[in-house]
This record gives C-alpha cells, sequence and structure tokens, in this order.
C-alpha cells in the first residue's frame, strides 16, 4: 500500500499534468534525484559508521570541483603500496557513502592497491540535495583528471552503473573514462527501468513520463536509452567482472545476466546469500575483487 507522502505526490503531479504535461515531468525528475537524508536511520547504522571510522581517518581527504558543485574523495595508500601499486577508484551506491565500504578499502589497501573514494554529490562528505546519472559521471571525471587515471574501477549498485556510463561518454561534454578493468557489483545494467519503476510508482500519464524521461537528453545531450552499462560494456570490451547475488532484491539478478550476455569480456560471479548491502563487505566477493584486480600480476609471479 503506498504512503500517504506518495499519494499526495501522487495527487499533485495529476493535478499539474492536467495543465502542463512538461511541467510535470520536470517536476517529477526534481523529485527523482533527491537523495536520502544523510543521518544513520537506526543503531545498526550508527554502530556501521563508527566502526568505519578508523579506516576512513586513514584516507587524505581530496575536494574535487565538477560543473554543479563539488564531491570529496579520500586517497588511501598502505604500507606495502609500491610506486607501481594498482590504483582502484571505488564508488558507493544511491543513499551510501564511502564509509560502508570500509571492508573493502581495507582488503583492496591490504591487497596492495592504490584506493581513492568518492562521496557522490549529495551523499557523504560532499555538497549537494540531489544526484542524477550526468552528475555522477561529472565527478568520475574529476577524479580522473586529478589522480590521472585508474587501473581499476569498482562500483556497488548505482555507482558500478555509473562507472560504466563513464566509460561510455554518455554525457555529451564529457569524455570516456575506461580503466583496464572494471567490477560491478550488484549494479543495474540500464536506467531506463529506474524511470519506469518512478514512473509507475507515481501513476504518471504516458505525456509526463515522456517528458519526465526527456530532462536527461537535456542534461546530457543523450537519450535516456543510451544509458545503457551491458550495451557499453559490449562496444568498449573492457574485462569486466560482475558480482551479483541472485538473492538482490533491489537490483534484479536479471541485470547480471544481461551483462554477462554483453560478450566473452565479462565474467560474471554469483554472491548469493549477501543480498544487496551485505554483498559489498563480505570476505569472499573481497578476495574475488583482488584476485581479479591483481590477477595477471600473481600469474607472472607464479
Amino acid at each position: 500500500m503506498a504512503s500517504f507522502a506518495i499519494k499526495v505526490i501522487r495527487h499533485a503531479l495529476a493535478g499539474v499534468s492536467a495543465i502542463s504535461p512538461e511541467a510535470a515531468g520536470r517536476l517529477a525528475f526534481k523529485l527523482f534525484t533527491v537523495t536520502p537524508g544523510r543521518k544513520p536511520k537506526n543503531a545498526k547504522e550508527r554502530a556501521a559508521l563508527a566502526a568505519a571510522a578508523p579506516v576512513i581517518a586513514k584516507g587524505k581527504p581530496v575536494t574535487l570541483s565538477y560543473a554543479g558543485g563539488w564531491v570529496m574523495a579520500r586517497h588511501f595508500v598502505g604500507p606495502r603500496n609500491a610506486a607501481n601499486a594498482k590504483r582502484v577508484l571505488l564508488v558507493h551506491g544511491w543513499g551510501s557513502r564511502s564509509d560502508y565500504l570500509a571492508a573493502m578499502i581495507e582488503g583492496l589497501v591490504a591487497g596492495g592497491a592504490e584506493v581513492v573514494t568518492l562521496d557522490w554529490p549529495g551523499h557523504g562528505a560532499s555538497s549537494g540535495r540531489t544526484l542524477t546519472m550526468v552528475a555522477a559521471v561529472r565527478a568520475i571525471d574529476a577524479a580522473w583528471r586529478h589522480f590521472g587515471g585508474f587501473d581499476v574501477s569498482v562500483g556497488h549498485s548505482f555507482g558500478g552503473g555509473s562507472l560504466a556510463c563513464a566509460a561510455g561518454g554518455v554525457v555529451c561534454d564529457v569524455p570516456s573514462h575506461v580503466a583496464k578493468k572494471l567490477v560491478l557489483i550488484g549494479a543495474p545494467s540500464e536506467m531506463t527501468w529506474l524511470f519506469k519503476g518512478f514512473g509507475k510508482i507515481l501513476r504518471l500519464s504516458p505525456k509526463t513520463q515522456q517528458a519526465f524521461e526527456g530532462v536527461v537528453e537535456r542534461l546530457a545531450g543523450r537519450r535516456l536509452e543510451d544509458f545503457d552499462a551491458a550495451k557499453i560494456l559490449a562496444v568498449r570490451a573492457v574485462p569486466t567482472l560482475i558480482i551479483h547475488a541472485e538473492d538482490d532484491k533491489e537490483v534484479s539478478a536479471d541485470h547480471a545476466r544481461r551483462y554477462a550476455a554483453a560478450g566473452p569480456n565479462v565474467e560474471l560471479h554469483w554472491a548469493n546469500g549477501y543480498g544487496h548491502r551485505r554483498i559489498v563487505s563480505a570476505a569472499p566477493v573481497i578476495d574475488k575483487v583482488n584476485a581479479f584486480v591483481h590477477g595477471e600480476d600473481r600469474k607472472a609471479a607464479a
């Protein structure tokens, strides 16, 4: 059953749509991009942030500017990091923050990687109260320019889709940034399903839905259909590891299967039992990512 707030929003959008579907579509897009509150919602989240604090404190904070705002990056270099250490860009999902990737940060640094994390706009220590895929791609571009590129990009959920879209150059005035390897964990394979799902929740009329989706083209210079991460992987052919749980209730496992069908450059690994959120902290998942990041080096050493 829909909440009272959803019912009110539906009624308001229907009223605006009766006068101007375009205005209703723009309003729906604004609602779509508002990010969740940053304060922990319960004792479990407070405990997780407290446990992550010593790990996050080890990262050097770096403020990165992009067209539209600024984001907080953190640079982690371990005691064993050599000059030729793999540089990894690690990004979180919608409604999360770098702190919740503390176990992954520790695991990658312990494995010998240099790690850079980003808090998306409207998340964690970054500015703003909204987030779009366009802003995420611009934030990735800012990190790429500041740190001089990355050997591997690792992203969870929305973060994984953003990395793939950045590789595809889907924002017309931002160059494509393709790491040598990609790791996408619990990530959506295309953005259309999010817009369709949001439209169904708000019961948007066909004309309002069309206007809602059309905002993307005005922002990015590309149609919503172009934000298709699976098709981008098929074209770019970058070695990619997809990690997903078949019990993921937030991003269907069908997205992982769609990625796997993109081509022989994509390896699919099921991490069943970890759902959508616990998957990024699971030791077997971190081991799998480390093995993928350092695969060639370990083979050469053997």
